[in-house]
């Protein structure tokens, strides 16, 4: 994204124009990595591929100009978190993206993804990319019904024995 509108330093929106939903994005707050890594390393995908806890808090608190990560917000609670790799392959590359369990089934993922491929195609990006773990099948029906395609799969890339399929938004 030659102009990147990332970090932000607080982003909101009813992304769907219903009022139902808002998403609101920010810099990780002081202290929540510490809270996240755990949280995320307990479930999957993260628990499966052995992910521990100190590995996660360590890519939450770590700051890069050209890997953002941020807070997804409901209220003034934390329900989730990103990790967006800018300049990837003509777009941004979606190193993490994961909600909390009691704040799924709420929009958050789908909003965040629709936020980031506005910005990237307002920015002249030509993709949004991910990976997948192939096991994950929650998260390869999600990222194709937000018009992912699938376009390889890498075997033991995150972990030995595993297999991530590589997924491309064309913008």
């Amino acid at each position: 994204m030659s102009q990147s509108p990332l970090p932000v330093e607080r982003y909101e929106t009813d992304f769907f124009g219903d009022g139902k939903g808002a998403l609101t994005l920010r810099p990780l707050p002081p202290g929540e990595p510490q809270k996240l890594g755990p949280l995320f390393a307990a479930i999957d995908p993260w628990a499966r591929l052995g992910y521990p806890a100190d590995a996660l808090t360590a890519y939450f608190g770590t700051l890069e100009k050209s890997a953002p990560r941020y807070a997804i917000m409901v209220g003034n609670e934390v329900a989730g978190a990103a990790g967006v790799r800018l300049n990837w392959l003509r777009g941004p590359y979606v190193q993490f993206l994961g909600i909390l369990p009691q704040y799924q089934k709420r929009k958050l993922g789908q909003m965040f993804l629709g936020w980031l491929a506005q910005e990237a195609r307002r920015h002249g990006e030509k993709n949004v990319w991910v990976l997948a773990s192939t096991f994950n099948e929650d998260a390869l029906r999600f990222y194709a019904a937000n018009g992912f395609e699938r376009t390889g799969e890498i075997s033991d890339l995150v972990a030995p024995g595993t297999a991530e399929v590589l997924l491309r938004r064309r913008l």
